[in-house]
């Protein structure tokens, strides 16, 4: 009934006004601005990736393709994106290698839900059904894998060579393989393989040479140069002290200042100092010390020009300025403690060592200490580069291959590289969904599309036919053969297995589930809300 005339029609009470295309709007510029972060770095894939130049804003320039190290200098603004650079630092910490892969495999299933929004299906059963595919995806990976031995060394130098292989010093694969696996393998402690820290592994970086003179030295090395010019260089059986004192003239609190006003008490201020550090060295002799690393010391000389000269004197090799932080490695790796006051200074409190040398590294000196007795499970490894770039990029590559090692040292399976995983489990979820119903036969079979998104950028890198080297290889999978991937290096489709393209099951299985944990989060947000900061 239309209203009378002179009266206003009222809104019923309790029906506010809700605009519904704002949640679809805050969620579509979610995905697209996640999606502009992963074609950033999609090129960088594969062992035919492309590097980026990263220009900081101070001027520095690192050259990389660690996809990471990519995502953490680069500037990004919006909040979804910035949960792709959290993603691929989570898979940093969790596997240490496929960073990149992570971030592509996020990129394709994002586009995959943004199709099936635009079906009609709701974000929550999504966001359900790709919780369900990841877990399916990680039963395939587990039947795929093959179990490993860690007496196994050479299947483990084949999986830290696949790391290396997509990285600037992939030339150098044949040499640093090896380096990691010792490294990883001397720190694990029996019986708890699943704790392997890599702090235990102390990578140096020393400028000059080329990244083939990288050694491994299991004993402690310190990148300064011995303290004192008439003080021994080499010293044989050696008895190291750590001390946390300083052997020089104390000083007065910040706020004080002491007046001397003739020379006899200047004189006697001059003798007072020197008995106090002779003293100090008289200890140091008497406890058998011929070897002394000091703490680095803030508000004064760890030692003065006087101790120097006495400490040269009784043939005493001394290291200082040793950083607060190194601390904890060099008492685990000598298996001593630190010696906070003169007291404490006796012979029990020092290690002992076959050798201590001074060694030259290209333009740098620094101390080596090895043949420590009851050594502690450390190992050093001194990274060698000729120019900045290079070597930061070989220590960031180090660092991933030592991560692959600790992957397998943790889960004792691997897998075959070159696409094959990813073919493999998009075949098996298409075939999966056949078998569901309902809205979980659309995701399913999004989910397995999405995954052909790595095969497909590997071809792509490599400079093939990304659809018929896909299709080449969905045709080779659909035949039984399980181990068949895209080898960049022959541009076909070969036993990847055959070639030694191997990496660790944990990799791909922590890709997958973070990757999808990320969308879900995504897809759950339908609004974004400023606080008053």
């Amino acid at each position: 009934m239309a209203p009378k005339a002179g009266t206003v029609a009222r809104k019923p009470v309790g029906q506010a006004f809700k605009d519904k295309s704002k949640p679809q709007d805050v969620r579509l510029s979610n995905i697209h601005a996640a999606k502009a972060v992963c074609d950033a770095i999609r090129t960088s894939l594969g062992p035919r990736g492309m590097d980026k130049m990263i220009q900081a804003g101070n001027g520095e320039v690192s050259i990389t393709n660690d996809g990471a190290t990519i995502l953490k200098q680069m500037n990004v603004l919006h909040p979804a994106a910035k949960m792709l650079v959290e993603l691929s630092r989570a898979q940093d910490v969790e596997a240490g290698d496929g960073t990149t892969s992570v971030v592509v495999i996020a990129g394709a299933l994002l586009e995959a839900s943004e199709k099936l929004l635009h079906k009609g299906i709701h974000p929550t059963a999504i966001s359900d059904s790709f919780q369900r595919c990841a877990t399916k995806a990680i039963e395939i990976i587990n039947g795929m894998s093959t179990p490993i031995e860690l007496t196994d060394r050479e299947t483990l130098i084949k999986s830290a060579s696949t790391s290396l292989n997509s990285k600037v010093v992939s030339q150098q694969s044949s040499l640093l393989a090896p380096i990691a696996v010792d490294a990883v393998l001397r720190v694990t402690e029996p019986g708890k393989e699943a704790g392997v820290d890599l702090k235990n592994i102390k990578v140096i970086q020393s400028l000059g040479g080329t990244v083939e003179d990288t050694e491994l030295i299991e004993g402690l090395v310190f990148t300064s140069r011995s303290a004192g010019i008439n003080a021994p260089k080499r010293i044989e059986k050696a008895k190291i002290g750590l001390i946390q004192f300083c052997i020089s003239a104390p000083k007065t609190d910040m706020d004080h200042s002491v007046i001397v006003s003739d020379y006899a008490a200047m004189d006697r201020v001059l003798k007072e100092e020197r008995a106090y550090i002779l003293n100090i060295v008289k200890q140091i002799k008497k406890a058998g010390c011929n070897v002394l690393l000091v703490q680095k010391s803030i508000l004064r000389d760890a030692v003065s020009d006087l101790a120097q000269h006495f400490l040269d004197k009784i043939k005493c090799l001394v290291v200082k300025d040793v950083e607060r932080e190194d601390i904890e490695f060099v008492c685990k790796t000598l298996n001593c403690r630190p010696i906070a006051s003169l007291d404490h200074f006796v012979a029990e409190s020092l290690s002992s060592a076959d050798l201590v040398e001074e060694v030259s590294s290209g333009t740098n000196k620094f101390v080596k200490i090895t043949g420590i007795q009851n050594p502690g499970r450390t190992v050093s490894i001194v990274c060698r580069g000729s120019n900045k770039l290079v070597l930061e990029e070989a220590a960031r590559s180090l660092h991933d291959a030592l991560c692959v090692v600790r992957c397998l040292v943790k889960k004792r399976a691997q897998i075959v590289g070159g696409g094959a995983p990813e073919i493999e489990m998009a075949l098996q979820l298409a075939a999966h969904a056949q078998t569901v119903d309902g809205v979980d036969a659309y995701c399913f079979r999004a989910y397995a599309e999405a995954l052909e998104v790595i095969p497909s950028t590997l071809a792509e890198n490599a400079g093939l036919n990304p659809i018929a080297t896909v299709t080449e290889l969905r045709n080779r999978h659909a035949q039984g053969e399980k181990n068949a991937g895209i080898n960049v290096r022959k541009g076909a489709i070969t036993d990847i297995f055959a070639e030694n393209v191997v990496q660790p099951a944990l990799v791909n299985i922590s890709a997958i589930s973070l990757a999808t944990e990320t969308i879900r989060s995504i897809l759950k947000i339908d609004d974004i809300v400023n606080t008053i900061s």
